[in-house]
């Protein structure tokens, strides 16, 4: 790989063996996908998707406490994906216990990512990019983050440039402040070799369609076109909520880190057709395909039967005017839960949120809004015996969380019945 003579004077330890090490890991990561040369990170923010303190994870402790030592910081700040624990959360005694048991390196976790870069307490969600939480990336700037969710919003609805990449090494190249070119970074490496047309009769469910989009192309980069009769052509607050939870069903059900939408996201408004390659595969969406994929879901509860003792809602966190929406669905029903509901949000979003008329309204029905992970929640093994219900695939993916649609989702906790 070709470096410039400031990354090689790090890599060869002119700013200190621990810098260094991490260069050469960024360097080997970059070769393995055929990477050419290092470019410089531009985004004000990093963000990191490990943010639960598992006992387990000793060795990663221990690179934190080495990172620190030798002064290899990140040369920007930094969120970081939502917390696994909340006191609100409802568990019972056992569950609670291994909890405790399971992130007993919590608090000292977050001490190391202070000291590392981070943001500030509060700037703990899989949504950063929220107007609300201050790490929203510029079009065409590098980033170095991991969070999938995360990812494929900042490449597709800011036109933002980011890989894929795993976790510590996002955090490497916000310490080194440079990353490996290949892949969504170049230009090539953007344009799409599937074409999407969607040929629905009412507005597509946006996990649906997304886990669709990811089950058949995979990692690689698909062009939508067919949306514009049912979204416009406006990135206003509801369409950008549409798109992260699209785009986060296609990045878990599959592997997608970018994808174009006609007339709508920024590079598909400024080049148009130009971006899908010659040779690009085509893939139809209708309304049989979209119910052929909600029915191919697995229901793994042990007893598929089970009333559902909880549901969460907002995986990825919600938006400002997702709230708002669910503030007034849940009032048209007579805002009477069933069971219990969980709404999740970042922390930032959730204080303007309590400042605005809606916030009464939602507590009054008795929804609990958290900036929780849910799928950390679920990762307990005794809450991932629980049948738990949610409008998330990207939860239903990831845990033994149950998928329905939002319209389901709102019948049930209302009615106690999906129909």
């Amino acid at each position: 790989m070709k470096l410039d003579g400031a990354q090689r004077e790090i890599m060869e330890g002119a700013k200190g063996e621990t810098l260094a090490k991490v260069m050469k890991t960024l360097v080997a990561y970059g070769e393995a996908f055929g990477a050419e040369k290092m470019v410089p990170v531009t985004s004000k923010g990093g963000h990191l998707v490990t943010s639960f303190g598992l006992g387990v994870m000793k060795p990663v402790y221990a690179l934190m406490d080495t990172l620190i030592e030798g002064g290899a910081l990140s040369a920007q700040p930094f969120s970081v994906d939502p917390r696994p624990l909340a006191k609100e959360i409802p568990v019972n005694f056992f569950q609670n216990l291994l909890f405790k048991i399971m992130y007993s390196k919590q608090a000292d976790y977050e001490k190391q990512l202070e000291k590392l870069g981070l943001m500030n307490p509060k700037a703990f969600t899989c949504t950063c990019y929220m107007d609300e939480v201050g790490n929203k990336p510029e079009k065409g700037e590098v980033l170095s983050w991991a969070e999938s969710s995360a990812v494929v919003y900042a490449n597709s609805v800011l036109g933002a440039r980011c890989n894929r990449n795993s976790g510590i090494i996002e955090l490497f190249g916000s310490i080194a402040g440079y990353v490996p070119y290949f892949g969504l970074l170049t230009d090539e490496g953007r344009k799409a070799s599937w074409k999407i047309t969607v040929k629905t009769t009412r507005k597509p469910e946006a996990q649906i369609l997304g886990s669709a989009i990811g089950m058949k192309v995979v990692e690689d980069v698909p062009y939508i076109t067919g949306l514009s009769s049912w979204l416009g052509n406006e990135l206003n607050d509801d369409v950008r909520s549409y798109l992260k939870d699209m785009g986060a069903a296609a990045a878990s059900n599959g592997a997608v880190g970018l994808y174009h939408v006609e007339n709508l996201t920024p590079e598909a408004v400024e080049r148009g057709s130009a971006l899908i390659q010659k040779d690009a595969r085509e893939y139809v969406i209708d309304d049989a395909e979209l119910e052929r994929v909600k029915k191919s879901y697995p229901c793994i509860w042990k007893n598929p039967d089970a009333k559902p003792k909880l549901c969460f809602i907002g995986c990825p966190h919600l938006s400002l005017s997702q709230l708002q929406s669910w503030t007034e669905r849940l009032e048209s029903r007579g805002g009477k839960l069933k069971i219990p509901v969980i709404m999740t949000c970042a922390p930032a979003v959730a204080e303007v949120f309590n400042k605005t008329a809606y916030a009464p309204r939602l507590k009054k029905t008795g929804v609990i809004l958290s900036s929780i992970c849910p799928l950390m929640y679920m990762n307990n093994p005794l809450c991932g015996k629980m049948p738990v219900i949610t409008n998330s695939n990207k939860l239903r993916t990831y845990t033994s969380a149950r998928y329905y649609t939002d319209d389901e989702i709102l019948n049930y906790i209302t009615t106690g019945a999906v129909q």
